[in-house]
Parts: C-alpha cells; sequence; structure tokens
C-alpha cells in the first residue's frame, strides 16, 4: 500500500470501524479480520486497537467486557447512538467528498 493510500485511510479509518459495527458487535482483532476482509490487507493491528480507543473516548461506541477462552476479558464495541450520528456524518461528507472528486477526475468543474 503507498503511501498516498496509508494517508487517505488515516482520515476515513473511524468511519470505515464505525461502518463495520453497524449491528455487529465485535472486538478488537475481530474488527481488524473484517478490515482484512474488506481489502484493507495493511492495516497493522495496532492502528486499529488504537482507533478503538479514540472512538471509545469520543464516547461514540459502547463497550461490554466478554469472557475469553484464554487471556483476560475481550472488549467488546457496539454503534451507539452517537456512533451513528457520526456515522451518518461520515457518510454525508464521503458522498460530497466523492461527487466533487469524481467531477474533477472528469474534467469538469
Amino acid at each position: 500500500m503507498g503511501r498516498q493510500m496509508t494517508e487517505m485511510l488515516k482520515g476515513t479509518l473511524e468511519g470505515i470501524v464505525l461502518a463495520l459495527l453497524t449491528g455487529n458487535p465485535a472486538y478488537g482483532y475481530e474488527i481488524t479480520t473484517l478490515l482484512r476482509g474488506q481489502g484493507f490487507a495493511e492495516i497493522a493491528e495496532g492502528t486499529v486497537y488504537a482507533l478503538l480507543v479514540r472512538i471509545e473516548q469520543k464516547g461514540l461506541v459502547d463497550v461490554e467486557k466478554r469472557p475469553s477462552e484464554k487471556g483476560p476479558p475481550r472488549k467488546v464495541y457496539s454503534l451507539n447512538e452517537q456512533g451513528e450520528k457520526e456515522l451518518d456524518e461520515f457518510w454525508n461528507t464521503w458522498s460530497f467528498l466523492s461527487e466533487r472528486l469524481e467531477q474533477l477526475r472528469k474534467g469538469g468543474k
């Protein structure tokens, strides 16, 4: 993955993770696996965990500790109402940007 892709992903990864959590509570490793399943193979687990800490601090997810077969309990993240609002805003912004970028690519103004 090139530098440009990495930079663009930094700005959108939070929205991508919120979208993955819609109706699908998951723990950190599961989220990394889901991202990789969507084609984001280069994303490091550490990046995902740092992002999960941020979205938890921002109050966008609810966190439930569930027992793990081995090791400490897992933190399971689920999208809450504030997270849904943030995701709606992300999709609106994404639509706006993608329409403008597509116009530019086609040579329009």
